[in-house]
């Protein structure tokens, strides 16, 4: 089974952890907008983001990885499970 691939743009120190919808970049793509409180110190917002996800999306933490764009604000996630089940999922946000 393919992973889910999707963007999130991830503002750390954000004062709250949430997800903000569905927005687009210049170039047209999506990507979903997501606030953490923590820094982005030793990992600890991608950390966050992780948690958030897997809150938000009612999956299991083990599920979810950032493939790309650790460091980056603008971040790959690879998400394991049905397809069809996370697409609607992550439609509604």
């Amino acid at each position: 089974m393919k992973p889910v691939r999707f963007a999130v743009r991830l503002t750390p120190l954000g004062g709250r952890d949430a997800i903000d919808g569905w927005a687009q970049d210049s170039a047209g793509k999506k990507h979903l907008k997501a606030r953490v409180s923590l820094p982005p110190e030793d990992g600890k917002a991608n950390k966050a983001l992780i948690a958030l996800l897997a809150k938000t999306l009612n999956i299991p933490k083990s599920t979810i990885r950032i493939a790309s764009g650790e460091t980056s604000r603008l971040k790959t996630i690879e998400v394991d499970g049905d397809s069809a089940t996370l697409g609607a999922k992550l439609s509604e946000l």
